[in-house]
């Protein structure tokens, strides 16, 4: 069925369907052995003529290393309807782990698991749906997603069913009381399982995107596009600004200065990854897609001048004002882009003389990620207020779509107006898309988060960690114990506990799993069972230092 469709392709149209254009192609020396499978099939079906036939033979001299750089460069993303379809996924599979505790706890009255059992019930409830989501099963996300809420809706009916619940009054009356009711008000736990969620799916597709079984539209775009990995990398930075000292409410200490320069000696563990990531890769000959970030730049260095920069930004400016500077600092980023050369340096420039040449794009994306992360800390402001009752938290909730909503409206009109989603220079539209998408995300995780506390008061079981927990006037020495056995068996807690740490191993584990595997050669089978592998590793050693009360802190 190819080869009709190939044989009809012009020239032009067969490299674009390939993902690349000539110059890529023709400016790749080498040899290799094994071309991937997902090139060969196709170039197998293509009539070796004219430039169809340049780009078999000079596809077949690639070096291995070139070949992966092509794989995942020249992607244009996917929609943003599917991006925002995927903030589904995570959420529901939260309740879903919940919603099993409850319900083993209704059926047995006690929960007598080891720790194995709850890694892994937590691994396969949270961990596996998201990696098969995103590579398996990524063309029928819908279905998937819609099996998953159905299952959820049935366990919610009969935890309501079954639960303990006052037997007199109705479905109505049982959830006006429990609007009205109080939750301890001491943290937001759906703040927290955003930032676990964000990581994890991060660590998940840093390996991912080198499998040709993650679907290509989801990799991060070369120019314009929206990727769900372009999601990524601003919405980690988001998911920083969420609860940093600034947000949280904590008072500077001593003066301004004093305050910048300790921010400024606190980053130098991101520092250090970035300079140990720029040593292993340039001695490893790792691929590097370069027009990420540039030649020398990583995420690590992008991470440390963010948080330095706000801080010093917050310092000079009210808190409660950061998501106006947020915006004056953005707009004015888009109209240096509009009115000057600027962008023709980020995007058309082929040198990469000099250190500013080079890294061009890490460099000047730094201001659009200052701009998610002052963002960022305007939300956790608001959502750091301390509140107590769940009809305050629904408001909250509904805050939060609201803006998100009003954002991908302004989105839309900010495309319109200037130009398209641009990771690559972080633009006015990549910061606007991200603060919406992000906010929508985590709307969905704190509706999950509502829908496990109303089972949890229904069923009189209170005990499922990284969750909001009914408000108790007296707390029993047993119920505490239980609690704490709780959150020392919980994935999302272990994660919590140690985050820098996870992404620093999912990075080392994707460094290794790449030497020691052909990726691009591996089938679809092998390549979900590396992931899952990968991914079960990481939990477990995270896991393992969580119960074991290990905090990993470099600073």
């Amino acid at each position: 069925m190819i080869e009709p469709l190939m044989a009809d392709y012009s020239d032009d149209a067969f490299l674009t369907f390939l993902g690349l254009d000539s110059v890529n192609y023709l400016a790749v020396n080498g040899t290799v052995t094994n071309l991937p499978i997902f090139i060969q099939n196709i170039l197998n079906c293509v009539p070796k003529t004219n430039k169809a036939f340049t780009v078999w033979n000079d596809m077949r001299t690639m070096e291995s290393e070139e070949v992966k750089v092509v794989f995942v460069s020249n992607h244009n993303g996917t929609t943003l309807t599917e991006v925002s379809l995927g903030s589904f996924l995570a959420p529901l599979c939260f309740l879903s782990r919940g919603l099993f505790l409850i319900v083993f706890h209704l059926g047995k009255g006690v929960l007598p698991f080891s720790w194995g059992a709850h890694l892994l019930l937590d691994f396969t409830a949270l961990i596996m749906p998201l990696v098969l989501s995103c590579t398996a099963l990524s063309d029928i996300l819908h279905f998937v997603i819609m099996g998953i809420a159905v299952v959820d809706l049935v366990v919610l009916y009969l935890v309501y069913k079954n639960g303990k619940h006052p037997s007199q009054g109705t479905l109505y009356s049982t959830i006006d009381r429990f609007v009205q009711s109080r939750v301890e008000s001491n943290l937001v736990p759906f703040v927290t399982v955003f930032r676990v969620l964000v990581n994890v799916k991060t660590a998940i597709s840093i390996l991912a995107v080198d499998f040709s079984v993650y679907p290509r539209r989801y990799a991060k775009t070369e120019t314009y596009g929206t990727g769900v990995m372009d999601f990524g990398v601003g919405a980690y930075v988001m998911a920083n600004a969420l609860v940093c000292p600034e947000a949280r409410g904590k008072d500077i200490q001593g003066s301004k200065i004093s305050h910048v320069f300790k921010q400024l000696i606190s980053v130098w563990p991101l520092v250090l990854l970035g300079f140990v990531r720029l040593a292993s890769v340039k001695s490893s000959g790792y691929h590097e897609h370069v027009t990420e970030y540039g030649v020398h730049w990583n995420f690590f260095f992008t991470l440390a001048i963010v948080r330095v920069v706000a801080s010093a930004l917050l310092a000079l400016f009210p808190v409660n004002a950061s998501g106006l500077l947020a915006l004056l600092i953005g707009g004015t980023y888009q109209v240096v882009l509009e009115t000057t050369g600027l962008k023709s340096f980020l995007i058309h420039n082929n040198e990469r003389t000099g250190f500013l040449q080079a890294n061009r794009e890490g460099i000047f994306s730094v201001v659009g990620y200052i701009v998610i992360y002052m963002a960022g800390v305007q939300v956790g402001r608001y959502l750091m207020q301390s509140r107590s009752l769940v009809k305050d938290w629904i408001r909250v909730i509904r805050n939060l779509l609201l803006t998100s909503f009003g954002l991908f409206f302004s989105l839309y009109l900010c495309q319109i107006c200037t130009e398209p989603v641009s990771r690559r220079m972080a633009n006015l539209s990549f910061c606007i898309w991200t603060v919406a998408q992000a906010l929508f995300f985590l709307s969905c995780i704190s509706i999950a988060d509502l829908l496990l506390l109303f089972s949890k008061a229904i069923s009189n079981f209170s005990f499922v960690s990284a969750s909001w927990r009914p408000y108790q006037n007296k707390k029993s020495l047993p119920d505490e114990k239980m609690r704490k056995n709780m959150d020392a068996l919980c994935l999302v807690q272990s994660v919590n506990r140690n985050q820098l740490l996870y992404f620093l191993l999912a990075n080392i584990m994707t460094g290794l799993t790449n030497v020691l595997i052909d990726t691009l050669n591996s089938n679809d089978v092998l390549a979900v069972s590396v992931l899952l592998l990968y991914m079960f590793m990481n939990s477990l050693v995270i896991f393992i230092l969580h119960i074991n009360n290990i905090t990993i802190k470099f600073w």
